[in-house]
């Protein structure tokens, strides 16, 4: 991955996150106004927009030709080979509600999942910085990071609930130590450290944006990162495909959690 490209990423990735803990200390109350429609029809926030803007700004003042797709913009063609995969602020909600557990993700890649070269995604209030490369690993702020080797005897998830439940998760829900987090590329990094053993979505619901950088870095973690029917997780890179999700430590562990046919 050429280095002017991942430097450029790292700029971008840096720039929303001093911008929106600028406006979560000035302007806290606005955050979670909604101001307009995303290009995927959901409602778009001030803090997402923010965010967003950040990113097309630096695009558009750099040499280098990057095309873009965003949650708010969709896609935004550059001219360019490779296509940046934002997630200007991944878990909104947590952000304008005070949570901090929120981040901005991005990825490296030219039109899927699989061929995703670079992921990075930083934890907006701790400033922790989970990156990876493809064939090269996965870091914690320049540390290696690997998902733990063996599950724990009572295992500790992120489980979606609420309105986004399944029969499915009300069963894995019951079994170990559950978390549900609000933040869909920190709780995957969250695997990626061993600090979860798995994570699950067992509806349609997530986007490549939500998971783009984070499933190249539980992969490069030596963790895996499936569907709930099992195949492995691949997404063009559009704002019209949804998926579920099961990121865990070990092949194994996915064959435990996923129904039996």
């Amino acid at each position: 991955m050429d280095e002017k490209l991942k430097h450029l990423a790292h700029q971008i990735v840096e720039k929303i996150s001093k911008e929106v803990k600028k406006e979560a200390k000035n302007n806290f109350y606005k955050l979670g106004k909604t101001i307009g429609l995303g290009a995927d029809g959901t409602s778009t926030s001030y803090i997402d927009k923010v965010a967003e803007d950040v990113a097309l700004k630096l695009l558009k003042k750099s040499e280098m030709k990057i095309n873009l797709l965003s949650e708010e913009i969709g896609f935004v063609d550059f001219g360019g080979k490779y296509v940046f995969v934002l997630d200007p602020v991944d878990g909104t909600r947590n952000a304008y509600r005070g949570i901090p557990f929120y981040s901005v993700s991005l990825a490296i890649g030219t039109s899927k999942i699989s061929d995703i070269e670079y992921g990075v995604v930083k934890n907006i209030p701790t400033g922790d910085v989970f990156t990876a490369e493809k064939h090269h690993g996965a870091f914690l702020n320049n540390t290696p990071i690997r998902v733990c080797e063996v599950p724990s005897p009572e295992l500790l998830s992120s489980i979606s609930l609420g309105k986004n439940y399944t029969s499915r998760a009300g069963f894995l829900s019951k079994k170990g130590n559950v978390r549900s987090l609000g933040s869909a590329s920190l709780e995957m990094c969250m695997v990626a450290i061993g600090a979860l053993d798995y994570y699950f979505v067992g509806k349609d619901i997530i986007r490549v944006i939500d998971i783009a950088a984070s499933t190249l870095i539980v992969r490069e973690a030596g963790g895996f990162v499936k569907t709930i029917s099992g195949d492995d997780l691949d997404m063009n890179f559009n704002l019209v495909e949804r998926t579920s999700v099961l990121a865990a430590c070990s092949e194994k562990l996915i064959c435990d959690l996923l129904p039996k046919a």
